[in-house]
């Protein structure tokens, strides 16, 4: 037992709900008697996350936080599929029936995902319809046609209408808390929240509201709940508030907040001191990682597929110094959908990112906290086992049907985390071979087998033959499906792949593998890099645990900056 420990916290990030019950003005598939608003699977296999089972992982997710008598569950950001009106209205519901029943507080923050600058912005997404026949629905009145259906309920709205159906969640001041506070002050009035931004020729300025604050759910517990969605103005002109006229945050995070909200960093600090002088127990939170999730390995994936989302994403070495500077010691992020521990920073002075998976992407899992004033511990909570919701199954299956495809073998899934591993594999074909690969790479290992793809480095000897017999046997797509699942899962993917795939794995990456550098866009020299990657994540899935323990630094400990 911690000594003086707090109420347990769970952590959820990227939930990304989606009400299979809206209305957007059509009347959805009918599967089993019953019409559902449902996402394509030719859509859903080329995004980083699945849409339909969103809403069974969230409410399954929020079972277990009732079957183990937790009090305050943080929002790590994207709880909404996209921000749109009806989502986010069916979401706030789901959520405060929760608090009603079991007395639950939530701690939200905002995504990129679930709210867009000033004035919010149009969707336009692909469902399925009558006799799984694909069709789309519009926020946007001009892009309505035979196939095309309006809807007001698609639109997602900007600061501070879009915070409306969250407010009672940690956005604004509630009785029942101890303190709260924002980087303004005590107010938690709009008007008082305000920050300006001006595009950098001086032809844009905004004032935005900050959704950043302070809360004290439990005596001496404090969480620092931070708002890193950043809209910088653009250069040029733009109508007032149209999307056009930002860069969308979603790239940005922490390394925008360093030339948009520098504030906040003043804030911060303020906020750590008080902690130590006061005895409280500080956590941070924030939808973007303040460290590389991925402790490092993003250089490989940048030699290998130029700018990526996951390079673009990657916090500068900046933020870490600014962080720490500020008095952060523990920082639990989203976003990325990934596994993660990251620490940095000289002894007594460190910053620690602890990534939280999503629930719509290989491995399902939250977070849970315990801590007290001298330590955490951190649990995980996977979410794999669930059951596979058999009726989105059938309307993929309709649908592949209707396109002349083979059913998926994701349709046919045993579990919630075999599911996802499909999405995964699936995500190779339709997203990464498509927008990320070299097309001369794809065309050199498409339909052929790993022994295959490796003859140029090893040459096909008998030797090497024998040392690598396993992998005459498995299709490079698999291998490269469990690249990115163990990217993204560390320890939690382990249990995901065969033992004897493992093997392979760390033979080919000590065999093969080599260190990210500038290749010549040959096979062999593409493929060293790679397993060269596949070997750092082993080394973190091996290094990593589905439990942590971290110190907290008390009064005095820290190292002056």
């Amino acid at each position: 037992m911690l000594p003086q420990s707090y109420p347990s916290i769970a952590v959820i990030a990227d939930a990304h709900f989606h009400d299979t019950g809206a209305d957007f003005g059509f009347a959805g598939i009918e599967v089993g008697g019953q019409h559902i608003t449902m996402r394509s699977w030719s859509d859903t296999r080329q995004s980083t996350r699945v849409f339909n089972e969103s809403a069974d992982a969230l409410r399954a997710a929020l079972d277990k936080v009732a079957m183990r008598g937790i009090r305050h569950v943080v929002l790590l950001g994207d709880y909404t599929d996209d921000g749109q009106r009806a989502t986010t209205e069916t979401l706030r519901s789901l959520l405060q029936t929760h608090s009603d029943s079991y007395g639950t507080a939530f701690y939200a923050l905002p995504g990129n995902h679930d709210i867009f600058g000033p004035i919010g912005r149009h969707h336009t997404k692909e469902f399925l319809g009558e006799g799984a026949i694909g069709l789309s629905v519009s926020s946007d009145a001009t892009m309505a046609a035979e196939n095309v259906f309006f809807s007001e309920n698609m639109y997602c709205e900007g600061y501070p209408n879009g915070l409306n159906p969250m407010a009672a969640f940690g956005y604004f001041r509630r009785p029942e808390y101890r303190h709260w506070e924002t980087p303004f002050g005590a107010s938690d009035a709009v008007e008082d929240r305000i920050y300006t931004v001006t595009s950098p020729d001086g032809r844009n300025t905004y004032h935005l509201m900050d959704a950043s604050y302070l809360v004290e759910p439990e005596p001496g517990l404090w969480l620092l709940m931070l708002d890193a969605n950043v809209f910088e103005p653009r250069v040029g002109s733009f109508e007032l508030g149209e999307e056009a006229a930002f860069i969308d945050s979603t790239a940005a995070g922490w390394n925008a907040m360093l030339r948009m909200k520098p504030f906040i960093f003043d804030w911060i600090a303020d906020v750590s001191r008080r902690a130590r002088e006061e005895g409280k127990t500080l956590l941070a939170f924030s939808h973007y990682p303040a460290l590389d999730p991925f402790d490092g390995a993003t250089g490989a994936e940048g030699m290998l597929f130029g700018e990526t989302n996951v390079v673009r994403r990657t916090p500068v070495k900046a933020v870490e110094d600014a962080l720490i500077a500020a008095g952060v010691t523990v920082h639990f992020s989203g976003h990325l959908h990934v596994e993660g521990v990251t620490r940095r920073g000289p002894v007594g002075r460190s910053l620690t990112n602890i990534a939280v998976p999503s629930l719509v992407a290989f491995p399902p899992a939250f977070k849970v906290i315990q801590a007290s004033q001298h330590e955490i511990r951190i649990g995980t909570v996977a979410m794999s086992a669930l059951p596979v919701n058999d009726r989105l199954c059938e309307g993929y299956s309709i649908e592949a049907e209707i396109r002349r495809e083979d059913a998926d073998p994701a349709f046919s899934a045993g579990d919630y985390g075999s599911f996802l591993r499909q999405h995964k594999r699936a995500l190779v074909r339709h997203r990464y071979f498509v927008k990320e690969w070299p097309v001369q790479i794809v065309k050199a290992i498409d339909g052929r087998n790993v022994l295959e793809v490796i003859a140029p480095l090893v040459g096909l000897n008998g030797a090497a033959v024998a040392e690598f017999a396993d992998a005459a046997d498995m299709p490079m797509s698999e291998l490269i499906t469990d690249w990115y699942c163990l990217r993204q899962g560390a320890s939690l993917a382990l249990a995901h792949i065969e033992p004897e795939r493992l093997i392979l794995y760390r033979l080919l990456a000590l065999r093969l593998g080599q260190e990210p550098r500038a290749h010549d866009g040959s096979l062999p020299s593409f493929l060293g890099i790679f397993f060269g990657a596949l070997g750092l994540f082993l080394d973190r899935a091996e290094d990593g645990s589905d439990c942590l323990t971290l110190p907290l630094p008390v009064l005095g400990d820290l190292v002056p900056a």
